[in-house]
C-alpha cells in the first residue's frame, strides 16, 4: 500500500524509502541521485575512508552552472579511474560546476622499490672503457662513478591492485556524494520556501489587478460622462457614442489574457516546486516560466492607466526578478 505524507505543503507518495533530517522528509527513489525535491546547485561533501593500508579522501564542491561540468583533481596513479569516477558522481548531480578533489595515502612499506638497470650500467661501462683506450688513461672504473649515472638506479612504484583501490575509492565517492546531495537538498528547502512566499505574493497582486480592472472601466465611463455633460450643458448625451468610446478604452486597457497566462505560469511554477525534481532537474523549466511571467507583467504595465494597478504591476516585476535570481541557484 502506498504511503502519503507532506513536504512543504505538498502531498508526496512513498514509492521506495525515506530519509529524514532537520524534520524534513526527502523522498529517496531507487536511483541514488533522483531526489524528489528542489535541490540547490551549491553543495559540499567530504569523506575519509580507510581500507586496509590505504586512506582515500574525497571532497566535492559545486556552484551554479548551466550544465554539468565536473573537474577532477587527483593523483596521477588514479588517472585510469577518471571515467569511472565521473560515472559514479553523475548519480548525485545533474547541473552545476563541480570540483572534485581526490587524495590518497598508502601506509604500506612496499609502495615503491629501487630497481637496478643492468643493461644501462653495462652501456655506461663499455663507453667508459672505450674512452680509457682512446685517451690512454690509467683511471679505473669504480662503483661510485657508475652509480651516479642517470637511470642506473630508479625508483619504481608497485602496480596498484586496481580492483582493491577502486573498492575503497568508490566507497569514499559515495559517502562524499551523499553528503553533497544532502547539503544541496537542505539549501533547496530554503530556496523552495522563499520562492513559494514570493509566488503567493505575486498571486495576491494578480487577484488585486483582476478585481480592480473592471472598476477602471466604470470610473472612466463616469468621468467621460461628466466631461461630456459639462461641455454639452443641457443637451442630451448620445449613449451609443459614449458606449463606443468606453468600449475602445476597455479594449486598450484589457489585460484579462495576460492575467490568465500570468496566473497559469505562477501556478505551474508552484506545482513544479511542489512536485520536486525530475530526471533532468527543474531549474531550466523554472527559468523559462520566469521569463514568461516577466513578459506578461511588462504587458500589464504597458497597458495600465491606473496608478494602483501600476503599483501592483511594479511589485509583480520586482518579485519576478527576485524569483529569477533564486531560480539560477536551482538544479
Amino acid at each position: 500500500m502506498l504511503q502519503k505524507w507532506t513536504v512543504c505543503g505538498y502531498v508526496c507518495i512513498d514509492l521506495n524509502f525515506r530519509l529524514y533530517y532537520n524534520n524534513l522528509c526527502i523522498i529517496m527513489p531507487k536511483n541514488k541521485g533522483d531526489l524528489q525535491m528542489v535541490c540547490s546547485m551549491t553543495g559540499f561533501g567530504r569523506s575519509e575512508v580507510t581500507e586496509g593500508q590505504r586512506k582515500y579522501i574525497v571532497e566535492l564542491k559545486s556552484v551554479n552552472n548551466r550544465y554539468l561540468d565536473i573537474n577532477i583533481k587527483m593523483p596521477k596513479k588514479f588517472n585510469a579511474f577518471e571515467s569511472a569516477i565521473r560515472s559514479e558522481l553523475k548519480g548525485y548531480m545533474k547541473r552545476g560546476k563541480v570540483d572534485v578533489f581526490v587524495s590518497y595515502e598508502d601506509f604500506s612499506e612496499s609502495e615503491s622499490k629501487v630497481k637496478y638497470n643492468k643493461a644501462i650500467a653495462q652501456e655506461y661501462y663499455d663507453a667508459l672503457q672505450e674512452m680509457i683506450k682512446d685517451f690512454n688513461l690509467d683511471d679505473e672504473i669504480r662503483l661510485p662513478l657508475l652509480s651516479k649515472f642517470p637511470e642506473v638506479f630508479t625508483m619504481e612504484e608497485e602496480e596498484l591492485d586496481e580492483e582493491e583501490v577502486w573498492t575503497g575509492l568508490k566507497k569514499a565517492l559515495n559517502e562524499a556524494g551523499k553528503q553533497f546531495m544532502e547539503s544541496r537538498a537542505k539549501e533547496g528547502e530554503f530556496l523552495c520556501a522563499d520562492l513559494k512566499a514570493k509566488l503567493d505574493e505575486m498571486l495576491e497582486n494578480v487577484e488585486y489587478i483582476t478585481e480592480r480592472s473592471p472598476e477602471i472601466i466604470k470610473e472612466y465611463k463616469a468621468k467621460l460622462r461628466e466631461k461630456i455633460q459639462d461641455l454639452m450643458e443641457d443637451k442630451q448625451i448620445d449613449e451609443n457614442r459614449l458606449a463606443m468610446e468606453v468600449t475602445i478604452f476597455a479594449d486598450k486597457v484589457c489585460v484579462d489574457e495576460e492575467l490568465t497566462r500570468l496566473r497559469s505560469h505562477i501556478e505551474a511554477t508552484s506545482d513544479a516546486l511542489g512536485n520536486g525534481d525530475d530526471k533532468d532537474g527543474i531549474g531550466r523549466k523554472l527559468d523559462f516560466l520566469a521569463q514568461e511571467m516577466n513578459r506578461e507583467a511588462n504587458t500589464i504595465l504597458s497597458k495600465s492607466t491606473d496608478l494602483k494597478i501600476s503599483d501592483r504591476g511594479i511589485s509583480l516585476k520586482t518579485n519576478i526578478e527576485k524569483v529569477r535570481e533564486q531560480i539560477q541557484n536551482i538544479e
